[in-house]
């Protein structure tokens, strides 16, 4: 692993957010990329890890989510794999999410993942080994 990537094994624990939030940062500053795009990939992480954490695990046993990033050939690619309960978010309609109405009107669920989409140039999802593979990029050429 060179110095254009970055692996983190981290517990299915909500107080895990922010240490991967500070270790993206500086990645990404490490590397020249703007404080928008790390933006855009921790809000993208947050979103997709809160609600693996609340929904995906069946037990209140300790679970291991793999979080990979990657910068090549002007994109960075991000890899998350666990062993929760099988989603595909690339299944789900963003389109259906309600970004119209007050959010006093607004059903709860769906934004999150319709800001994934918005934020990131790809989202592609996967079931591979009784695991979900969800893999995100993101331009970041100039």
């Amino acid at each position: 692993m060179g110095e254009t990537d970055l692996s983190m094994r981290v517990a299915n624990d909500l107080k895990e957010l922010a240490a991967i939030a500070e270790r993206v940062d500086e990645f990404c500053g490490q590397l020249g990329i703007g404080p928008a795009v790390a933006y855009q990939v921790n809000l993208s992480l947050d979103e997709l890890l809160t609600n693996t954490i609340n929904y995906g695990y069946a037990d209140d046993a300790p679970h291991e989510i793999r979080i990979d990033l990657r910068v090549e050939a002007g994109r960075l690619t991000i890899r998350i794999e666990d062993d929760a309960r099988q989603f595909d978010l690339s299944a789900s309609d963003p389109e259906k999410a309600d970004t119209t109405s007050s959010l006093d009107e607004r059903r709860p669920g769906g934004l999150g993942i319709f800001l994934v989409h918005e934020m990131m140039d790809s989202v592609n999802y996967h079931w591979e080994n009784n695991r979900n593979v969800v893999r995100l990029s993101k331009n970041i050429e100039s």
